[in-house]
């Protein structure tokens, strides 16, 4: 079974490095850097596992992992946070993400992550 990731975030270029890295390792890879975008990919799309970046133009990654949480539909959806300002320990029970990367981080370090959020 192919892998699907959805990843926010308003950043272009985390976009774009994000996603090569994930394709690079076999993961089927769709961005948006709008949140009504991601929103209807999440349903259309339906992917394995969702990457939020935490602070965004048009929303907040915190409360739209909540938003997937608390849905019947996508609470099954393994969600990581990544953002410069947060508190790991903390958002990880406040949102219940699955995991929390900090940025600045190492691509290798994100490509584990993923990994373990799908075994």
């Amino acid at each position: 079974m192919d892998k699907r990731i959805l990843i926010l975030d308003d950043n272009q270029d985390i976009l774009e490095m994000v996603a090569e890295a994930l394709t690079y390792e076999g993961y089927i890879v769709k961005t948006t850097g709008r949140k009504p975008e991601f929103e209807n990919l999440l349903e259309s799309w339906q992917p394995h596992t969702v990457i939020l970046d935490f602070k965004l133009a048009d929303g907040n990654g915190g409360d739209i992992c909540l938003e997937i949480k608390q849905n019947s539909r996508t609470k099954h959806i393994p969600v990581i946070l990544f953002s410069a300002c947060f508190n790991q320990a903390k958002d990880l029970a406040e949102f219940g993400c699955d995991a929390v990367m900090t940025k600045p981080f190492d691509l290798e370090e994100l490509v584990a992550c993923v990994r373990q959020v799908f075994n």
